[in-house]
């Protein structure tokens, strides 16, 4: 019985994914989208781990690193007077239950047109609160650098 239950423990993932954890994932990504859509920075920023939150965004062309911040994103969405709308597409979750990875591709709509593309991932922690980013970091290529 115990070879049985050491066989199954060696041949289980590492990292299998809970039902419930990636169904809490999506709403965290659902609440970014609403949050963003409805211009309420306010809430995109409870979504984020208010201690070292990182925020990268690497230009494809030229090849460009530029750090940001989640508040930074956050008054964006609160000022401005546009429409937002990001698309995300392909999305492919990992969790173990304590962190997890996103990764999908997005276009960032602005006023209905297509302002930015590219692949994006996030990593999240679980912590007393639920799950919350620590870090997004995404490739980018603007429209007037695909034009």
């Amino acid at each position: 019985m115990r070879a049985c239950l050491a066989l199954l423990l060696l041949t289980t993932p590492a990292f299998a994914n809970s039902s419930q954890d990636v169904a809490d994932i999506r709403k965290v990504m659902d609440s970014f989208h609403e949050a963003v859509v409805s211009h309420d920075g306010a809430r995109l920023g409870t979504l984020f781990i208010p201690e070292g939150s990182t925020w990268l965004n690497v230009l494809k062309s030229p090849a460009t690193v530029r750090v940001g911040s989640y508040q930074d994103f956050a008054k964006f969405v609160s000022t401005t007077k546009s429409q937002l709308n990001p698309k995300h597409s392909h999305i492919h979750i990992h969790t173990d239950g304590t962190i997890a990875s996103v990764y999908f591709d997005f276009v960032f709509l602005i006023d209905g047109r297509e302002e930015n593309k590219g692949s994006e991932t996030w990593q999240l922690v679980k912590g007393g609160e639920g799950w919350r980013i620590a870090a997004i970091t995404y490739s980018s290529a603007p429209r007037s650098l695909s034009d």
